[in-house]
């Protein structure tokens, strides 16, 4: 019988000719695809009988290979080790009392049956807890802040109101130079549709072995567009493929010419909401990062008492009626307040909903029996009003200041 290392060699040998017949056997099917469209019935069933083989010759190159490593780290096999009777006899112990038996023999012995590679080890199989433990999740927010709306075109057109001369007045009753005009004047805007996609390979035997895997993909891809999705609704630059993002397109922060003293994090803010006002709209969402959130909520009066939250109660967070949304997304000491809700400022346009699909069918899957997992959605923002949202930072503000 050959030793592991002929084992070896012999198996690579092997594996060799069948990856060469592999290879000839794709290059055939390539061309029978391309000439009409299917494979022919006996070569699909060559290649699966050449993969079969190849699996097998791979599992036996992996036991000799262990072996080898085995043999090579002093290890030994069972016919290798000594009996319980072998160790006592020869021990130096036991060769003195045989030669002067007195008293009682005892002798301490190591186990026949232990737990090293060379013994029972392999048969011990270590727990497995089900499930994967995933790394912890951001909280995605921007896209519900907004109302949305379907599409079925790869861009969306609309009409901005650029100026309005509002001339309406008191009138008599049949004034002699007729009625005030005003005048409403539009200029035309398009945005486009964006493909926000990603995918992973994933070998076919593991998804088919493991059904809860597929699962656990699923949800990770999804969670990676959506994550893509939140940082292209607020902050896209619009530029190239990019969403024009509301952040992006928001008008600049300047303070009304209010006379603020000791101005803090949360004067700014209300200046903002002052801002939007005075451009004619209700402002009801202000965005945040969290490191700036909570700043503003361990703000104490001067007897040490929080004022803006109750550490041990429920609170959702809010500041001056309006709803405060804290998010990764928003850069520390950024932040952005605006008219979100109801459609009239801004819009979102879902596309084609995120859609999870896989395939063997891309490069050489096939032969290699991979899958591809791709994740994608199509979707599109429309800020009608940008004057509906005010965008700056609390530079300025000493950071040691409560708020």
């Amino acid at each position: 019988m050959a030793n592991p290392e002929q084992q070896i060699e012999q198996i690579n040998a092997s594996l060799k000719t069948v990856g060469d017949q592999l290879k000839a056997m794709a290059e055939k099917a390539d061309a029978d695809m391309k000439a009409r469209g299917q494979l022919d019935t006996q070569l699909r069933a060559d290649i699966d009988r050449t993969l079969t083989t190849q699996g097998e010759l791979q599992a036996r190159l992996a036991t000799a290979e262990q072996l080898v490593a085995k043999l090579e780290n002093g290890g030994g096999t069972m016919a290798g080790q000594q009996s319980l009777g072998e160790k006592i006899s020869e021990s130096e112990d036991f060769q003195a009392y045989a030669a002067n038996p007195k008293g009682d023999f005892r002798m301490s012995v190591q186990a026949s049956v232990g737990s090293g590679s060379s013994s029972a080890g392999d048969l011990i199989v270590p727990d497995r807890i089900s499930g994967i433990q995933g790394p912890a999740l951001r909280r995605l927010t921007i896209r519900d802040l907004i109302s949305w709306g379907r599409t079925s075109s790869n861009s969306i057109e609309y009409a901005r109101e650029l100026l309005f001369t509002n001339s309406a007045d008191v009138v008599s009753e049949n004034p002699k130079d007729g009625k005030p005009q005003s005048d409403i004047t539009f200029e035309a805007d398009s945005a486009t549709v964006v493909t926000i996609a990603h995918w992973i390979h994933a070998s076919k035997q593991v998804i088919a072995d493991v059904p809860m895997l597929q699962s656990y993909i699923d949800g990770r891809l999804r969670y990676g567009l959506k994550f893509k999705e939140e940082a292209q609704l607020l902050k896209g630059s619009g530029a190239g493929l990019n969403i024009n993002g509301i952040y992006t397109q928001a008008s600049s922060y300047v303070n009304p010419g209010v006379l603020v003293q000791a101005e803090t994090r949360i004067d700014r803010l209300r200046l903002a909401l002052l801002q939007v006002e005075l451009a004619e709209y209700w402002a009801d969402g202000l965005v945040i990062s969290p490191l700036d959130w909570a700043a503003i909520e361990l703000t104490k009066d001067s007897t040490n008492n929080y004022m803006f939250t109750n550490a041990r109660s429920t609170m959702q967070p809010g500041l001056w009626g309006r709803n405060v949304v804290p998010t990764q997304a928003m850069d520390g000491g950024d932040f952005l307040v605006g008219a979100f809700g109801g459609g009239l400022a801004v819009q979102g346009w879902d596309r084609e909903d995120v859609a999870v699909a896989i395939s063997e069918h891309d490069r050489d899957n096939f032969i290699k029996n991979m899958l591809t997992i791709r994740c994608e959605e199509r979707v599109g923002l429309t800020v009608y009003r940008p004057q509906a949202f005010v965008k700056g930072d609390f530079d300025g503000i000493d950071a040691s200041t409560n708020g």
